[in-house]
């Protein structure tokens, strides 16, 4: 082995080839299976691209959720999801990636992608204090997944709250070899079920380095417009070490192009937020690119992801499960290209402990 070939955290080491995503390193685009994402929101709903990544066909879609009651609910959608999640592989007894078809494990990934979203709906019906869930035939009027899933949180669809989720979980349903899509390639190539792999999913998406910066947009947000000094606010956070977020991204040298859908369909939907959050975003890459003249660091996907999700009135804290949402289209897509595969992962690791030495005796 090269061991000067060790990359920290394994930046920029190749481990899959796919053809699932390609990002426009440069800004310009997010093409899905060569498909440019920016023509197809507002003119497919989420449910379709689902089925482009997963099929490979706009016209292929998620599955509606069967019925199903969770257990032991708390209100805590990432948690519930996770828990609930790994519960159905035993409850519909899942095969093992290894031992099931390819169409299988399509079949078991769609059951699920759609009763995940049911789950955070439902946890979320809970978190606001309703313990009777919404009835079927009320959920059953909507007609997309986006409206389906407030229809059973809320028991109402506010059409620009629809449009909101909607678009959110067409930009974010796939975007590479992220940490959680690559936990999910790593337990599904133990040939583990697909709830599983999910699952594994949905931990390591829980951690606030990966997705969970647009809970904290917000109240970033609200601060700087409390201050009314956006440029004071920048100067003072930087100076303080203070991380400002949504700017910058690991991919992207330049504009994140989920970051220009999102603007634009936050200013459609009259987000009251828009003005602040263009003022300071307008502060804020200029003094980023003062402090970082050598690198881009431009607007991610996270800052108006959140505005985008405050439109639709969601509360921060449930930010991670409704990324869970639309990720769950990527996460299948790579855990049936994973299955195809068939190789598992096992990298190496650099001995960096004691030399061989032997234990001290007592007495």
């Amino acid at each position: 082995m090269d061991e000067s070939a060790f990359k920290p955290g394994l930046e920029g080491v190749v481990a899959v080839e796919t053809e699932i995503m390609e990002p426009d390193r440069e800004g310009g685009a997010l093409r899905y299976r060569g498909v440019d994402v920016e023509p197809l929101v507002g003119r497919y709903p989420y449910e379709n691209v689902w089925g482009l990544l997963v099929d490979g066909d706009i016209n292929s879609r998620m599955p509606d959720p069967e019925p199903y009651d969770p257990v032991g609910l708390t209100g805590n959608a990432p948690a519930d999801l996770q828990a609930e999640t790994a519960r159905l592989a035993g409850v519909w007894k899942l095969g093992k990636l290894n031992e099931i078809s390819d169409a299988q494990a399509r079949e078991d990934l769609g059951r699920l992608s759609a009763q995940m979203m049911s789950i955070v709906a439902r946890s979320a019906r809970l978190a606001d204090g309703h313990r009777e869930p919404v009835p079927d035939d009320v959920v059953s009027r909507g007609k997309t997944a986006a409206e389906k899933f407030l229809l059973r949180w809320r028991g109402k669809a506010d059409p620009k709250h629809v449009k909101a989720i909607d678009t959110y979980w067409v930009c974010t349903a796939e975007h590479g070899l992220n940490a959680s899509t690559f936990t999910a390639r790593i337990v599904s190539s133990t040939g583990a079920d697909c709830g599983a792999a999910l699952s594994a999913a949905v931990g390591a998406l829980s951690g606030p380095l990966h997705g969970g910066a647009p809970a904290y947009v917000k109240p970033m947000l609200e601060e700087v417009a409390l201050t009314g000094d956006p440029e004071r606010w920048v100067r003072e956070a930087l100076a303080s070490g203070r991380r400002i977020m949504g700017f910058g991204h690991r991919i992207y040298r330049a504009e994140d192009p989920r970051s220009r859908i999102l603007k634009r369909v936050a200013k459609e939907l009259g987000s009251p937020q828009v003005e602040v959050a263009e003022e300071l975003e307008r502060v804020a890459l200029a003094a980023l690119q003062e402090r970082h003249p050598e690198r881009v660091l431009a607007t991610n996907v996270e800052y108006y992801s959140a505005i985008v999700l405050d439109v639709a009135e969601i509360p921060p804290p449930l930010a991670p499960a409704m990324f869970v949402c639309s990720r769950v289209a990527g996460w299948s897509a790579h855990i049936l290209e994973q299955k195809k595969m068939g190789r598992l992962f096992r990298p190496s690791a650099r001995y960096i402990g004691p030399e061989p030495r032997a234990l001290a005796v007592a007495g």
